[in-house]
């Protein structure tokens, strides 16, 4: 988060009708709704030249004004902690993490503990400061429930060198995925604008005013309601794959954020119900997977590639399935 005095915005139709804490913290995607709410209780804000509350109803046209740097977070500092994590590479230069599922990334949204970050602070005496002191050598992250494979940079030079070919399409990421829904389709892409969902800052959503963001798909398993995909990312905007499956009516068994969970059930041919509700059982969270992960060494200038075997849950849902298959 970085506010400067006198920056301001002017509310858009797609805002219309937000409330006014909701449209800072869209702004501020790394802070708190409570800390957002006190920087507005503390005037830092103006709508309309005057001081609005944070349940002020946002119209179109509303003009909001920075009146006052917001006090930075008291947890801008990150601290070390003795976190266990799988390392699936290391040199001087740069690690590769196989991050578990349920560990989050990094700080942001409440979070000031328990991260990747954290651990990695603890146990890394150099680590990469492109991204701030709350990201020591994160390049890019997973979602906290999706498991896998990401780069992390040692040192500034190759941190910005990893980010001229993550910018350049250059690293190769790819996914595994169970979503819900048989297709006949072997492989496609997904190519829509994502933007944060406008009345749900946790949620992003296709939105042609969006960021452009494109997802490559392959059919690797077929299934009467359901289907195994891999899945490559052009782009790697907030939430992708989650989205942009959503978007084609296919859901990741088990995203509670885009459809994935009990909701969709009901959608099921009644015959397959119970069946269905067993798959479901298998994951606490989207059935999502970083499993393979490619891109030029900085330094050595050597192609590296990297596979992360996928978890236990998936291993036993795609033997549950094999019951459903169907030919492709």
């Amino acid at each position: 988060m970085s506010f400067e005095a006198g920056a301001g915005w002017t509310c858009g139709p797609e805002e219309a009708g937000l409330r006014f804490d909701l449209f800072i913290g869209a702004r501020a995607p790394d802070t708190s709704r409570s800390r957002v709410q006190k920087w507005i209780e503390a005037g830092c804000f103006l709508v309309n030249g005057a001081p609005a509350k944070k349940n002020h109803v946002m119209a179109e046209g509303d003009a909001v004004l920075v009146a006052a740097v917001p006090a930075a977070d008291e947890s801008s500092t990150l601290k070390a902690e003795d976190i266990p994590f799988p390392i699936a590479y290391e040199d001087e230069h740069l690690l590769v993490v196989d991050k578990p599922k349920g560990m989050v990334t990094h700080p942001g949204n409440g979070i000031h503990s328990g991260t990747l970050a954290n651990a990695l602070a603890y146990k890394f005496r150099q680590l990469s400061d492109v991204n701030g002191p709350l990201r020591p050598g994160i390049l890019h992250r997973l979602d906290k429930d999706t498991s896998g494979l990401l780069v992390v940079a040692k040192t500034n030079a190759v941190h910005l060198h990893l980010a001229h070919q993550l910018e350049a399409r250059e690293i190769k990421r790819i996914y595994h995925a169970l979503s819900w829904r048989e297709t006949s389709e072997t492989s496609g892409l997904v190519d829509q604008a994502i933007a944060r969902n406008p009345r749900d800052p946790l949620k992003m959503g296709v939105h042609p005013e969006g960021k452009r963001a494109v997802t490559h798909f392959r059919t690797l398993g077929f299934y009467q309601f359901a289907t195994y995909f891999e899945l490559e990312l052009e782009t790697g905007r907030t939430h992708q794959i989650r989205v942009h499956l959503a978007h084609i009516q296919h859901p990741v068994i088990g995203d509670p954020l885009y459809g994935g969970r009990m909701a969709y059930l009901n959608r099921i041919q009644p015959i397959f119900h119970p069946f269905a509700t067993k798959l479901l059982s298998y994951f606490s969270s989207q059935a999502l997977h970083a499993h393979r992960l490619s891109f030029t060494h900085p330094v050595t200038e050597k192609k590296m590639e990297f596979t992360s075997p996928l978890p236990s849950e998936f291993i036993q849902a795609l033997a549950f399935l094999e019951r459903f298959k169907q030919e492709g």
